[in-house]
């Protein structure tokens, strides 16, 4: 991964780039020593000069103090108890200080992201002296009850994995403060979107790409195991560790449910939405394989796969590569009026661009522009119509494309593709050599309304610009431009 970086970054510096600004990419924030811990008695006699009225009195309800933050911060009183305080917009959201604390322990350091849901902050630990990301959700109920059910969900990935041996995100503690609940949880890297887009949208190796899925897979297997289902997976919500190195873990559990107690009907992100979400039939954890195989994809010629404008061009990008699904499969949907005629018969869809996809007219081969047999394989029976016939995460741990792995093959099938041995732990991530040129009718994405991106160091703060609708819905900062020569403008995250 640091010698990928590296390459890049020569690039950079022969067009003008400064060296010191191109370093922070590899910059990730190391572990401090912890503060004094302190009883409230303590605190307030030292630190009273930076307690508000308010926290005068609020901090008698902490057996612990670590951190009360600065001056510089909202100075509530307790006559004026309107939003909250005076801690709370009209939204509900908390209105961030930086360096202030959150329940006494912890610096907000940056805010990583917003959204529907709320805010995810950077943050230090003081107790610990670790940093971390904190969810911080808005105070109105229906937030809060979902935001429980990812803190349950959270809560019984730890107790299932508590070696993380299975990459998925590891929440710390969750806690409220001013009525607000809190979910403090690891601090990770870059998202693979950013990623991506940091390769300048040219796909990478299959080798690569497999040591993703490989981790992803596993991830899979867990929930698959204890029938979660997580209903959002894209590139944005699969996380470096590390900007060293290739280890992932997947985050966002915000919209996620058991199969047994689903709360939502339409879920997940357009691009990476199955279709018997689209056409409103039952749905279970297979729904996470389809998006695997769309991501995998998208890693591979670095544009989304089925890059729809809505949902009726979704579904016809879907059928443009895979035929019209089965006639036992369009009887099952509840939505089928909206895709389908009385015949069973696609529904025309023409695209703002004026073009109009046909069933059946691509092979997956030749959207992929890749003769990897083994590779393709694995993407279709990913994709595969009938969620029942889809591949299960344990039999593609078990495909011969990622038992190639294991046994150290390797194919040289693919466009661009460098064929050196497999990586190490800790190696460099290949850009393929070949950058895909995206046909002119890939939109741009709209913005989505759930949790979604980077449990990071803000992306204003690494060489990977983020884009509108960034990490954790961020919506205030604009995206970096395709590079001249592609037709592609840069996607936003898509859940409309």
């Amino acid at each position: 991964m640091e010698a990928y970086i590296r390459r890049h970054q020569a690039k950079k510096l022969a067009s003008g780039a400064k060296q010191e600004d191109l370093d922070i990419m590899l910059k990730f924030p190391e572990p401090e020593p912890p503060s004094r811990e302190l009883s409230p008695r303590q605190a307030e006699v030292i630190y009273g000069n930076r307690l508000c009225e308010y926290e005068l009195k609020e901090i008698h309800d902490y057996k612990q103090v670590y951190y009360v933050g600065t001056l510089n911060k909202h100075m509530a009183t307790l006559n004026k108890a309107a939003n909250n305080y005076g801690y709370d917009d009209e939204r509900g959201d908390y209105l961030v200080t930086n360096h202030d604390h959150l329940a006494y322990r912890y610096e907000v350091i940056d805010l990583l992201g917003r959204g529907s849901f709320g805010q995810v902050l950077q943050c230090k630990d003081h107790k610990t002296g670790k940093f971390c990301a904190i969810k911080l959700i808005r105070n109105k109920k229906r937030f809060h009850h979902q935001a429980l059910v990812e803190v349950k969900i959270l809560e019984n990935l730890a107790n299932w994995d508590p070696d993380e041996q299975y990459n998925v995100i590891k929440m710390t503690e969750s806690f409220y403060f001013r009525n607000h609940l809190c979910i403090a949880m690891e601090l990770l890297s870059i998202n693979l979107y950013e990623l991506i887009k940091a390769n300048s949208f040219a796909g990478f190796s299959t080798r690569l790409i497999r040591r993703f899925t490989i981790q992803v897979i596993a991830s899979l297997i867990l929930m698959r195991k204890h029938r979660i289902v997580h209903c959002d997976l894209k590139p944005e919500n699969i996380l470096l560790m590390h900007p060293r190195k290739s280890a992932i873990k997947v985050i966002d559990f915000g919209s996620s449910c058991f199969e047994n107690e689903k709360v939502y009907t339409y879920i997940q992100s357009r691009f990476y939405r199955s279709p018997e979400v689209i056409l409103g039939m039952n749905y279970h954890t297979a729904i996470d394989i389809w998006s695997l195989g769309c991501i995998i994809a998208e890693l591979y010629t670095g544009y989304p796969i089925f890059p729809g404008e809505n949902e009726q061009e979704q579904l016809a990008c879907i059928m443009e590569v895979f035929g019209v699904p089965e006639r036992y499969l369009i009887e099952r949907s509840s939505r089928k009026k909206l895709f389908f005629d009385s015949t069973g018969a696609p529904r025309p869809v023409v695209n703002s661009k004026g073009k109009r996809r046909r069933p059946a007219t691509k092979t997956l081969q030749q959207v992929l522009r890749c003769s990897d047999e083994l590779f393709v394989d694995f993407i279709a029976k990913c994709l595969h119509w009938d969620p029942e016939r889809r591949l299960k995460p344990e039999q593609a741990m078990k495909h011969p494309w990622i038992i190639q792995a294991r046994r150290g093959v390797h194919q040289n099938g693919c466009v661009g593709l460098n064929a050196s041995p497999m990586l190490g732990p800790s190696s460099a991530v290949l850009p393929r050599k070949t950058s895909l040129i995206a046909s002119s009718s890939s939109p741009a994405r709209s913005s989505r309304t759930s949790f979604t991106g980077s449990v990071g160091p803000s992306a204003a703060a690494t060489m990977v610009t983020p884009r509108a609708s960034h990490a954790f819905n961020v919506g205030s900062s604009s995206g970096s431009t395709v590079p001249q020569g592609s037709l592609r403008t840069p996607r936003q995250a898509v859940h409309s």
